[in-house]
């Protein structure tokens, strides 16, 4: 079953999205990550307490059935495909939220079995605000804590808490949700990527020289797989350079950028304290940050993130929507070339906004607080 606030968050924001304006009757919980095993027979029994909600007494009326690790069930997109037809043709307004952490397979069943009966929802890493109004954090908890929900009660203790974001979300994420679930051919590759990834998120690296730093004789083909499945995971992506073109440079070197500064913080020996003086440590952290705001805040829009550089000319991050261009640059403390290419940039690309982040510019927490999408209005 799901933690309350957690819960809470999921349909605070299916209602942000417009997918449910009212709270529906009767919302029902169940999830099949648990020790026994879950079979079709167990999405029936769990839809059937769906149907009973909606059809209490006389009336029937919207009910709301969440269903979680969906892809642990065998076959699950056939029997979910039966019981939707099923209630389509007899009138039943169930509406089913299915969840699970691996989107690849998600999305397999989905288009396999489900053409034309779902919408895909992204519920990614926790926002500031949202942790500010579940736990009460401020903008510094936020930067080097990061944005999980169930970690969020063992900060006070943060040797317990570094080994829950590695033993508890790394190691999971990566062993049961990744290796176990899709073919990778070099495991041990795949799990220096994302540690790479740690230490130098917010770098440009070109494929060649990250298969250099990993010391494998591999290909970039299987590099640029293995960074999208970390980036399926929520865990790592490499963003690609804007061109101003329709047709995306793949072939680029990509800016390495976590998706949850958690992930940096717990694999390091600096603790919050000592972080909140550490200039190039808490300088990472806040251009981690902003660009994992971007990012997380756009999935499931037509907004696109990307970075820009020619030379030593470079732009932090290119936000693209239709045919509007902003281009932000991240005041975090560290030391960086004078040259930071937003003269540049502009002149090339003619952005409608230039963002400044953090220094004398926009607040980082206020950048944070605000949705990604109203700095195109």
């Amino acid at each position: 079953m799901f933690k309350r606030p957690m819960f809470k968050a999921l349909l605070s924001r299916l209602k942000e999205q417009r997918r449910f304006i009212q709270v529906l009757a009767g919302p029902r919980q169940a999830s099949a990550d648990e020790p026994t095993l879950k079979s079709r027979t167990w999405i029936e029994q769990q839809w059937e307490i769906g149907r009973l909600n909606a059809k209490k007494g006389e009336k029937i009326r919207e009910s709301l059935l969440v269903l979680d690790e969906i892809q642990k069930v065998s076959g699950w997109s056939d029997i979910v495909k039966r019981l939707w037809d099923d209630d389509t043709a007899a009138k039943i307004p169930l509406k089913v939220v299915l969840l699970g952490s691996s989107p690849l397979l998600i999305q397999r069943g989905l288009t396999e079995s489900l053409a034309g009966r779902f919408e895909i929802i992204p519920l990614t890493h926790w926002s500031f605000s949202e942790m500010r109004e579940a736990f009460g954090w401020n903008v510094e908890q936020f930067i080097y804590f990061g944005g999980y929900p169930g970690a969020a009660v063992l900060i006070d203790d943060q040797e317990r808490w570094s080994r829950y974001i590695i033993d508890s979300l790394i190691e999971t994420t990566i062993s049961r949700d990744i290796l176990l679930m899709t073919r990778v051919d070099k495991p041990a590759l795949l799990r220096r990527l994302f540690l790479l990834g740690c230490d130098y998120s917010g770098q440009i690296l070109s494929y060649q020289k990250m298969l250099g730093q990993l010391q494998d004789a591999g290909n970039t083909t299987t590099l640029a797989h293995y960074l999208e499945l970390l980036a399926g995971a929520g865990m790592l992506m490499g963003l690609q350079k804007f061109t101003g073109k329709k047709i995306k440079l793949r072939g680029s070197s990509p800016k390495l950028q976590v998706l949850n500064t958690a992930l940096i913080s717990a694999q390091s020996n600096i603790s919050f304290d000592e972080a909140l003086t550490n200039r190039n440590f808490w300088g990472r952290q806040v251009e981690t940050i902003v660009g994992a705001h971007l990012i997380n805040d756009t999935i499931g829009t037509k907004a696109e993130v990307f970075y820009w550089r020619e030379r030593s000319r470079e732009v932090d991050f290119v936000l693209c929507y239709g045919k509007v261009i902003i281009a932000i640059e991240v005041k975090s403390g560290r030391s960086k070339d004078a040259l930071t290419g937003m003269e540049a940039f502009s002149s090339l690309f003619k952005p409608q906004k230039k963002l400044l982040v953090g220094g004398s510019g926009i607040s980082v927490e206020e950048f944070l607080s605000t949705p990604v999408m109203q700095w195109f209005r």
